[in-house]
This record gives structure tokens, C-alpha cells and sequence, in this order.
């Protein structure tokens, strides 16, 4: 497998500090904000991206929304300014699948607003990435 900074992280080669750690996935905050908050939950194990993954593992979708909406609250954030969401291949810059937890929206910059625009081909929000894994054969 080539070098992936995700798992790098993961097993602690990184000085990067973790906002939540649990037996399944880490939280921490993204090196280039695109707003106030703006963190990263990532699984443990290692998946490419969210088309590596079958209609059977939506859960993994679910404990990374989960998590994430838990951390959000604990800074005050309101989830109506929110934005939850996933890149699709090939518009990812780490092949580790992650979901970014971005708020609030108001406060992003315009290329910021395009690099993750809900609804596009490059940028699935979690109900979308989960009607996505529900439709795969």
C-alpha cells in the first residue's frame, strides 16, 4: 500500500492532535480550514474513498455523521450551519475516505463554497453519500 498521512496519523507518526478517538474513527481539525470549524473524522481502517465502499457499510457513513454532529455540538455549533459531506474520486486530495464537518457556511469563501458545494459531482453531503452506498449493486 503507498504512504497514506490519514493512517499516518491514525497510528500516532503525526503530531497531530486528536478532538475525539474511539475504537472506530479519530476526529481533528483540517489543515486548511474552509470556515471557523472545520475537522475531519476519519475511520481507522483504511478505504480509499467513499466508492471503495459496498451498499453494507452505510454504517460507517452513520458512526462518522454521528460522531462528528456529537463533536460539533460540544463547540456550540448550530447544525443548520452545518455542512457535512464527503469528496468524490478523483476530486480527493487523501485517498483515506473522510468526512468533513465545515461551520459555519455563512463564513466560507467563495472558492471555499465551490471546492465543497453540496449536490455536485465532486462533493456528496451525507444523505446523499448514504443514498449513494444504498444504490450500489
Amino acid at each position: 500500500m503507498a504512504i497514506c498521512i490519514f493512517c499516518d496519523i491514525i497510528s500516532g507518526k503525526s503530531t497531530t492532535k486528536f478532538e475525539v478517538e474511539t475504537d472506530d474513527y479519530v476526529i481533528f481539525k483540517d489543515i486548511k480550514p474552509a470556515s471557523d470549524h472545520h475537522y475531519l473524522a476519519v475511520p481507522k481502517g483504511h478505504t480509499e474513498s467513499l466508492v471503495a465502499l459496498a451498499k453494507n457499510d452505510i454504517e460507517i457513513v452513520n458512526t462518522l455523521e454521528s460522531g462528528m454532529r456529537t463533536f460539533l455540538a460540544t463547540k456550540g455549533v448550530e447544525s443548520n450551519e452545518t455542512l457535512l459531506g464527503f469528496h468524490m474520486p478523483p476530486f480527493i486530495t487523501v485517498k483515506h475516505l473522510h468526512l468533513h464537518g465545515i461551520a459555519p457556511r455563512s463564513n466560507m469563501s467563495f472558492l471555499m463554497r465551490f471546492i465543497f458545494k453540496p449536490h455536485s459531482a465532486w462533493f456528496k453531503l451525507v444523505d446523499e453519500a448514504k443514498e449513494y452506498l444504498k444504490n450500489k449493486s
